[in-house]
């Protein structure tokens, strides 16, 4: 039985993902990256901090003039930016958060985004008060597709990993949560919908107003 339900924030919350390729690809093409949106893609879910490292590894820099600390924060700086500018909550995620409200299921937000990247949204949108726990990657060891960031959470809770339901968008996070062994919905970005490799979920989405109450009820079993 599902006994609490766990968001990712990029992507679900809101459709952050243009906006955090935009604040990369300026910030890394600077350095000599030749980063793009496609190649974005792939590190999506991913905390930023790995996200850094790897593209350094791919395409050194040098890290005396722009150490990767520094890169990261310059992003995290731009993207907030970004947020305040041109964000928009997703259509349906308010409806969502009324509905598990309503059930008195405690809900939280499990996010690859630093917390200051979260506390921008929330504000932005006025919805923490939804939230009993609000979580960021930055504070495990691993990030995303490790499980660690959903098995804490979960704790935070003190809800058992296999009775959460989580909702996510990215393939990084979707493997996440079910290596956590929760029920995993995804909402997958639209050219990802038919991806094969989201087979792994319980349930995918194109929209969330498409997350009904019969669909919960189908899951919580």
């Amino acid at each position: 039985m599902i006994k609490a339900v766990i968001f990712d924030m990029d992507g679900v919350i809101l459709d952050s993902e243009p906006l955090w390729k935009e604040a990369e690809i300026k910030i890394f093409n600077s350095l000599g990256v030749p980063l793009t949106e496609e190649m974005c893609e792939t590190t999506t879910g991913m905390r930023l901090v790995d996200v850094v490292k790897l593209w350094n590894e791919k395409y050194p820099w040098d890290t005396a003039r722009d150490p990767l600390e520094k890169v990261g924060e310059t992003i995290v700086t731009s993207l907030i930016t970004l947020i305040k500018q041109k964000s928009v909550i997703n259509p349906g995620i308010e409806e969502l958060l009324k509905m598990f409200a309503s059930k008195n299921l405690p809900m939280a937000i499990a996010s690859s985004s630093d917390r200051k990247i979260i506390d921008a949204v929330m504000n932005k949108f006025g919805i923490a008060d939804y939230f009993k726990v609000i979580h960021s990657a930055e504070y495990e060891e691993f990030g995303k597709p490790h499980p660690a960031i959903y098995i804490s959470t979960a704790k935070k809770l003190g809800v058992e990993p296999q009775d959460c339901l989580a909702i996510e968008d990215s393939f990084n996070g979707v493997v996440s949560a079910v290596a956590a062994r929760m029920k995993t919905a995804a909402y997958p970005e639209k050219t990802n919908f038919y991806n094969p490799k989201f087979a792994i979920a319980d349930i995918r989405f194109r929209s969330l107003k498409d997350f009904t109450e019969d669909e919960f009820n189908k899951l919580n079993i």
